[in-house]
């Protein structure tokens, strides 16, 4: 009987709340439609509003009176000794789905939704997206192919000083301006060339140099300091010395001289890209050197060859055109301004005369257009005078400049022209006037 009293009592409760419920509803529902007929639309939804609001405290009200019931009869189950039991099912709002309100017509359930941005395209133009920029990857690539070439060139630059440093250039520029004399702008010209050269090791072809000039001006004495410089810094097996009237005096021999040459080349090349240097080959009194000898020299510095025989130094020196360089510099020296420095005026004699000792080299032969032309000028008495100086000064004797003066009268000068006095023989003969004394 107690089980089918707290059943009856729970089914009395859910009924209870149903109808009031559905009086709520109805309440409200009426109230609403008095609303709308008699409210604008922003009163309609305020209204619905409120509605909402009195139903869920209406129903957290009955919700709590419920709860109180339920205790109630909890106790009075307990006190007559009923044997235990489970307590009764109570309607709440908690288990229902949305399907449940189906049963609730009357009460709408609106969903809320989510409010999405607005989207402005131009009133003009086609509605596009704007493309999202990716950064692409060959940026990276890019950045990092820079990188490389940075270090690379860097390096380049590294090893070029530590080449150049091997052949010690600066050392030879001191030799050369301390021992030649009247010669500065050639010799200027000539540290070009080697510094040019020797910056780096790989080359496309060799460097051939051809020294011109009149006879006592230098050229053997610029060759002799060369080769000692060279031996120093290379070795003496890659520095070649050939004087044609020593070493192949006889016409007869000159076929035999050329491959005897041309053997002894090629080992020196070789040797010298075993061990990464640059040798060096002098060619004095080139002028007196038969053909046979000059094609085999020709197909030597060919830019054909191989790598070994690219790597290589010659220098040539002759009197071959001394003729057009006196003629030039007699005929010129009055324009010649005195305060003009030396490099100066041998820029204007290189220029002035490059074409036309070119144009009679190579009619001697076709090795000449492979050449670099270095022409030499003549020397003046200053000039002279200093070789007197230099030479009195080694064999040990007082260099009294009154006796310099008497001995360098004794040399032959051309006829004095624009304020210059050049000398016939350059600096021939005054090691054999020195050891007279």
């Amino acid at each position: 009987m107690s089980d089918e009293s707290s059943s009856t009592s729970s089914s009395q409760l859910v009924e209870d709340f149903e109808g009031e419920l559905d009086e709520d509803v109805d309440n409200e529902e009426g109230k609403n439609q008095m609303g709308r007929s008699s409210s604008t639309h922003s009163l309609s939804s305020f209204a619905s509003l409120r509605a909402v609001i009195r139903i869920k405290q209406k129903y957290q009200a009955m919700k709590k009176r419920r709860q109180e019931m339920a205790l109630g009869l909890g106790a009075q189950g307990g006190l007559t000794g009923a044997p235990g039991r489970t307590s009764p099912k109570i309607f709440t709002f908690d288990g229902l789905t949305p399907t449940s309100f189906s049963a609730f017509p009357s009460v709408s359930q609106k969903k809320k939704r989510r409010r999405k941005r607005r989207v402005l395209f131009p009133n003009d133009g086609p509605r596009k997206t704007v493309p999202k920029q990716e950064r692409s990857r060959a940026t990276y690539c890019l950045y990092l192919l820079f990188a490389i070439v940075f270090v690379q060139v860097y390096n380049a630059i590294e090893n070029l000083d530590d080449h150049v440093l091997r052949y010690d250039l600066e050392g030879l520029e001191k030799t050369l301006r301390r021992e030649v004399f009247g010669q500065q702008g050639a010799v200027e010209g000539l540290l070009y060339h080697l510094k040019d050269y020797l910056s780096t090791y790989v080359h496309n072809k060799p460097l051939v140099v051809s020294v011109h000039g009149p006879r006592g001006v230098g050229k053997s004495h610029l060759g002799r300091l060369l080769a000692g410089h060279f031996r120093s810094v290379v070795g003496d097996t890659l520095v070649l010395q050939y004087y044609v009237l020593h070493h192949c005096p006889q016409e007869a021999d000159a076929m035999k001289c050329a491959r005897n040459l041309s053997a002894l080349i090629s080992e020196m090349v070789e040797k010298a890209e075993e061990e990464e240097k640059i040798p060096l080959f002098i060619f004095d009194e080139a002028e007196h050197m038969h053909v046979e000898i000059l094609d085999v020299l020709l197909q030597l510095v060919a830019s054909k060859q191989s790598n070994e025989y690219l790597n290589a130094i010659y220098l040539f020196l002759s009197n071959l055109g001394h003729t057009h360089i006196t003629k030039h510099m007699l005929q010129n020296s009055s324009s010649i301004s005195m305060a003009m420095t030396a490099s100066g005026r041998h820029s204007n004699l290189v220029k002035e005369l490059t074409p036309i000792l070119r144009n009679t080299l190579e009619k001697h032969h076709p090795l000449w257009t492979k050449a670099d032309i270095l022409p030499l000028g003549l020397l003046e008495k200053g000039h002279v005078m200093e070789c007197f100086l230099e030479e009195i000064t080694r064999e040990g004797f007082y260099p009294d400049h009154s006796n310099i003066e008497r001995l360098a009268g004794e040399i032959e000068y051309y006829p004095v022209v624009g304020g210059r006095e050049y000398s016939q023989t350059g600096c021939k003969q005054v090691v054999a006037k020195v050891n007279l004394l």
